[in-house]
């Protein structure tokens, strides 16, 4: 049984007797998980922030079966296009317009620039960039940046 409280039992900190803690104090046990939880927490902003874990996502997510599905297709190209300094915008200021009609080996994809929200300049305009001609069974892109209508490989 616990000793009856006294004066001098109030400035020794309460240790827990039993359990995971035992031998430890309430604030031993916080600090130590602070020690643990906090330097994770700044890492996974850091590693947020830098685009590191979108790529490292992609690179395990993105997989050869992906090529034929358009959602995937277009995270894909909405990293590559960033990544590659092709536009200086935010990926989630592009938007990619696919054209249905297309045959799988030369699908058309119209990059266009988002003027609404949170992106630059709001006034609702969506100017072109460049389009992607996207051959999907080989898995190879093309873009007519910088010369419109003739197609160069993505740098």
């Amino acid at each position: 049984m616990a000793a009856p409280v006294t004066p001098k039992n109030l400035k020794e900190p309460q240790r827990f007797t039993s359990g995971p803690f035992k031998g430890r104090t309430l604030r031993q046990h916080i600090v130590r998980r602070l020690i643990l939880v906090l330097p994770i927490t700044v890492l996974m902003i850091i590693l947020a922030k830098s685009g590191l874990m979108d790529r490292l996502v992609d690179q395990y997510t993105f997989k050869p079966v992906s090529w034929f599905d358009d959602t995937a297709l277009v995270q894909h190209l909405r990293l590559t296009v960033t990544r590659n300094g092709m536009t200086g915008d935010r990926p989630e200021c592009l938007l990619f317009v696919v054209n249905g009609n297309s045959p799988p080996t030369a699908t058309m994809i119209d990059v266009m620039e988002k003027h609404s929200g949170k992106c630059p300049n709001p006034d609702m305009s969506l100017p072109k960039l460049f389009t992607l001609r996207v051959d999907r069974p080989a898995q190879h892109v093309d873009t007519d940046q910088g010369t419109p209508g003739s197609f160069h490989p993505i740098p």
